[in-house]
């Protein structure tokens, strides 16, 4: 080998060398969620989404429970607009990404407070969709992407078991409108589902433990 190209490999040597504790320091500094942190950033959140071992109103989302990766996206998603909502985008928009997570850390260490279906006569029609879909619309069966339990996937599709009935249908009948458009794949499913359906299914699901 020559001189000159020995000395370049010893250069490189050298620097590689000189950017490890750099690089080691940086993955110790990667940001870990806090929920302490995260119960002290989210005190205004809680006059909506009560951690108080209660159920709170059946038109704010129940978050006990529900996975940190399902907030994250959806508070980013109210921050940048793609998810509209008059209350949630200005409640969003001063959070950075850590404070999110941290918040999201929060909700996830709360044990869900259980819930159940209320109408007796559409217990059936509610369960055939959420396990078997509708086949001759295409609808899938909702337990393929959030669980036979409703405790959903994480990092992918959110926990649906014990939430409100009256969130989750108008969260259905949003996908369908168009109000919503946040996942294309749910307003694809909703487009097939009649008011009925979506009114089943939801008080079906808030039974799911």
């Amino acid at each position: 080998m020559k001189p000159s190209a020995v000395v370049r490999l010893l250069i490189a040597f050298a620097a590689a060398a000189a950017a490890a504790p750099a690089l080691a320091a940086d993955a110790k500094a990667a940001f870990q969620p806090d929920a302490a942190r995260g119960e002290a950033a989210s005190a205004v959140c809680q006059a909506c989404h009560v951690v108080d071992g209660t159920r709170g109103a059946a038109a704010n989302p129940i978050l006990l429970g529900q996975h940190p990766e399902y907030i994250v996206k959806q508070l980013t998603e109210f921050k940048s607009g793609k998810r509209k909502s008059v209350i949630m985008g200005p409640m969003a928009t001063p959070l950075d990404e850590n404070t999110m997570k941290d918040i999201a850390a929060f909700y996830a260490s709360k044990a869900i407070a259980p819930g159940f279906a209320k109408d007796k006569k559409t217990v059936q029609q509610g369960e055939q969709i959420y396990r078997g879909g509708i086949a001759n619309r295409q609808v899938p069966a909702c337990a393929g992407c959030h669980s036979p339990n409703g405790a959903g996937i994480p990092s992918q599709y959110p926990r649906l078991g014990s939430q409100h009935a009256e969130y989750s249908e108008t969260q259905l009948l949003a996908f369908r409108s168009g109000e919503r458009a946040n996942s294309a794949q749910m307003s694809a499913i909703a487009a097939q589902m009649n008011d009925s359906e979506m009114k089943a299914v939801a008080d079906y699901m808030a039974g799911l433990r």
